[in-house]
């Protein structure tokens, strides 16, 4: 996998349930790949944030990772998100990964004690050696504790395999440092919503894009015109929309918010799993307002 080229948006794809939260829908699953895949995404991302992956048992896991690789059958690399709060189960979903045939790793350390700089060197370490996939370290300090400076997030880079970071630390100064200073040692992306136009901007490779999701059209078209045609006017036209609805997924629960979304956008994934609860009535009004206003046919 050392030619693999990870660039543009990539779907930080969501885990679809039964109604009733008890299982996984993959079904439903398979549509929501079709779907994003047909309108242009450039890559997906299971198993995250977005995919509710804390909410997982360890069979489950694999299993969506098995059928996201599936259903995207080589049309898009599929970066397997992974992590526990041990080494052996991140270990243990990154072989699974392999096996499966993920094209890569989204890695997040041990979410529970916050691991010191040296600590995530290890532990990247142990991941790399377990599977030799390329990595994206998963930058997420205000869920893991793990507060490392541009400075040391470069440093991850000198890890074999360990080519990307996602940076949803939503701290700009940093992101910037990291694009500026040292995308000769890591290639970082975007992970924060609202943060998504500066990234892009400023030189970022990629996002990882939750929203990507519900609007992979318009998602796909703000690549294009940003960084693809580099028109700063036309890309900030496109993300005075976009933007609102980031900021609104970044106001609630994140994962109610992209599930009540693609519920709106006639693509449903079920609820999020307990003791996440769906949108209120009135939230969900305010987020179709604006699908509306993105011109997305929203019910």
């Amino acid at each position: 996998m050392s030619d693999l080229e990870i660039r543009g948006i990539l779907a930080a794809v969501v885990t679809p349930f039964t109604a009733d939260g008890s299982a996984i829908d993959e079904d439903n699953l398979r549509a929501q790949v079709d779907r994003l895949v047909e309108a242009g995404i450039h890559a997906l991302v299971p198993t995250g944030s977005t995919g509710e992956f804390a909410s997982l048992s360890l069979d489950e896991h694999k299993r969506v990772i098995e059928l996201y690789v599936e259903a995207a059958a080589g049309r898009v690399p599929v970066i397997a998100g992974i992590g526990g709060l041990t080494n052996q189960i991140t270990i243990e979903l990154a072989k699974h990964a392999k096996q499966v045939g993920a094209d890569a790793l989204m890695v997040v350390p041990p979410f529970y004690e916050p691991l010191g700089f040296e600590d995530v060197k290890f532990f990247l370490t142990s991941v790399s050696e377990a599977a030799g996939l390329p990595i994206v370290y998963y930058n997420i300090p205000g869920i893991t504790g793990a507060k490392l400076s541009a400075a040391e997030l470069a440093e991850l880079g000198e890890i074999e395999n360990v080519k990307y970071l996602k940076d949803t630390s939503g701290d700009a100064v940093s992101l910037t440092e990291l694009l500026v200073n040292h995308s000769d040692k890591i290639k970082a992306f975007n992970g924060w919503d609202t943060l998504t136009f500066v990234g892009i901007a400023s030189g970022a490779e990629a996002a990882v894009w939750g929203a990507a999701g519900i609007v992979p059209e318009q998602a796909v078209e703000l690549w294009n015109v940003l960084a693809e045609k580099k028109d700063l006017d036309g890309g900030r036209e496109l993300w005075a929309k976009l933007w609102r609805l980031a900021d609104f997924l970044e106001s609630v629960n994140y994962i109610a918010g992209v599930k009540a979304g693609l519920e709106l956008v006639g693509s449903p994934a079920g609820p999020p799993r307990l003791p996440a609860r769906p949108l209120s009535d009135e939230k969900r009004a305010e987020l179709k307002e604006i699908l509306d206003a993105i011109g997305v046919t929203a019910s």
